[in-house]
């Protein structure tokens, strides 16, 4: 609303039928919920606001406003509108931010679908699978056209005169080869997508975070570190040591742990002697000495009384 019909004077009947306002106000939120008149502006010609405080203790700062108007040369007033509007100090809800920027790494569930847009800086354009020659190559005759249905198939099923069906790439052609190896996506990383992942995994799992400063070892040269194919194999890897706080994750060749697998070997135990039995010569051990009525010492060997 422009300043210069805010300034304007409120129309007389439509600023005094503040009992009228006031009772579409608890109409809508209850009598407990409106507050203190605070004030009429006018809107428009004939057209005025008026303010009600809220009583509603999560609703402080704001006001309820009840819009009254007439028609020309007419004294009764009319509602035109009642709505809760937030005044200077009221708790307001943070400004909306796209769902696109609201996402976090986590976030995503099972059955969660995150489209790309067509214009993503991440992705390239990959092999598009166009192996067709062209049409003033000597191999253009020789490639067989892609099957057209009839005149009256295509208007059995709905198509235009002259749309051309793709078929299966053939056994052997440079398409079904592509598939064969994996060629065959639409869009592959490009250098800025794989820049942003290099710098995110680098600051996750990188040199400079505290636990590769306080790492007895770089990942480097841990027995733990699964290598990765492609260009990232010169600066990445992936741990598989389940005890590391990286196990499964990708981490930095400087990157390093407590759980580096040659932090601190272990010795192994030394192994007891095997026992010794002495199977030549025997010991007197009675099982009651004092019924002899002598020692131990004093007791005589077997062999020397069957021998006496």
């Amino acid at each position: 609303m422009s300043a210069a019909m805010r300034s304007r004077t409120p129309d007389r009947l439509c600023a005094e039928a503040v009992d009228l306002a006031r009772s579409v106000a608890e109409e809508a939120a209850g009598p407990e919920a409106v507050g203190e008149h605070l004030g009429a502006v006018a809107e428009g010609d004939r057209v005025v606001t008026h303010s009600f405080a809220s009583n509603e203790p999560a609703y402080r700062g704001w006001r309820w406003a009840v819009t009254l108007t007439r028609a020309s040369r007419a004294r009764l007033v009319t509602v035109d509108e009642v709505v809760l509007l937030p005044g200077s100090g009221a708790l307001l809800a943070p400004e909306w931010v796209p769902w696109s920027e609201r996402l976090r790494p986590g976030d995503m569930g099972p059955g969660d679908l995150l489209p790309t847009d067509a214009d993503d800086p991440r992705l390239e354009p990959g092999w598009t699978g166009e192996d067709e020659p062209p049409p003033n190559s000597a191999l253009s005759a020789a490639v067989p056209a892609p099957a057209t249905g009839t005149e009256d198939e295509g208007a059995a099923e709905g198509e235009g005169e002259g749309e051309r069906i793709t078929p299966p790439p053939a056994t052997g052609s440079i398409t079904a080869v592509a598939r064969e190896i994996g060629m065959g996506r639409p869009r592959v990383l490009s250098r800025y997508g794989l820049g942003v992942a290099a710098d995110r995994w680098e600051e996750a799992y990188g040199p400079r975070t505290p636990m590769a400063q306080a790492a007895p070892a770089q990942c480097i040269t841990c027995g733990f570190l699964v290598p990765t194919a492609g260009s990232l194999r010169q600066a990445f890897g992936v741990c598989a040591n389940e005890f590391s706080p990286a196990d499964g994750r990708v981490v930095s060749l400087s990157y390093g742990c407590g759980g580096h697998s040659e932090a601190a070997v272990m010795p192994r135990p030394p192994q007891p002697a095997p026992p010794v039995l002495d199977e030549m010569t025997s010991e007197p051990m009675p099982l009651h000495p004092e019924r002899s009525g002598g020692s131990v010492e004093d007791s005589t060997p077997a062999e020397e009384l069957g021998h006496s």
